[in-house]
Formats: C-alpha cells, structure tokens, sequence
C-alpha cells in the first residue's frame, strides 16, 4: 500500500511586521491542524511547492526575504476573502484573530514561484 506523508504549516500575520511560523506537522498531526482551522474557519491554502519550502523552517521563525513574495499571494487571498485590507488588523492589534493560513499537501492551484534576490 502506497502511502504519501501529509504536512502542515501554519503562518500568523499580523501582530508581527514579517510573518511567522506558528506550527508545522507531519501526518497525523497536520490532517489534525487542518481540520482545527477548517472547524476555526482559517484559510488553508494547498501548494505543495511553498509548503516544502515553509516547512524547512522552526516553529517561531519568521519567513525568509526569499518566499515574501509567495506569502504574500497567500496573505493577500486572505485579506481579500475576510474583506480585509492590509493594516486592518493594526485596528484590533488586542484581537486574538491573527491571520493564520494553514499550508496543507495536497495538489491544487498552481504553484507560486518565489523570487530570488
């Protein structure tokens, strides 16, 4: 029986100037991440490309200059689906609603390139 290993990665935005990797999982765990903020209704985002990259880092570390660009396309689908706009989260910084996309495997959307330099 073949069997492909499932990761999650979770972002948060917002109360930092850079995002930061909240969480990160293999397997068991990442299908439980997915379904926590499938049930807290936080965007997930499935590219397999940004997730293998994303998940090289630490929990507690902020994204690299390298992948701003790919985060960014992310963040700014879920700005737009929330009706948001960059610095309305600044209004509610007591807010406990950081922006938090998850990064599941799971093939979908095309992948975004990140930009070197």
């Amino acid at each position: 029986m073949s069997r492909y290993m499932r990761q999650a990665v979770a972002l948060a935005y917002g109360k930092n100037p850079v995002p930061v990797v909240t969480a990160k999982g293999d397997d068991d765990l990442a299908l439980r991440m997915i379904e926590e903020a499938r049930q807290q209704g936080v965007f997930i985002s499935e590219d397999p490309q940004l997730l293998a990259l994303l998940s090289r880092l630490e929990v507690d570390e902020e994204i690299p200059q390298e992948l701003y660009t790919a985060v960014a396309v992310v963040l700014s689908w879920v700005y737009w689906l929330k009706g948001m706009r960059p610095g309305d989260e600044k209004a509610n910084a007591n807010s406990q609603n950081d922006i938090d996309p998850l990064e599941s495997m799971n093939p979908s959307p095309p992948p975004v390139e990140p930009v070197n330099g």
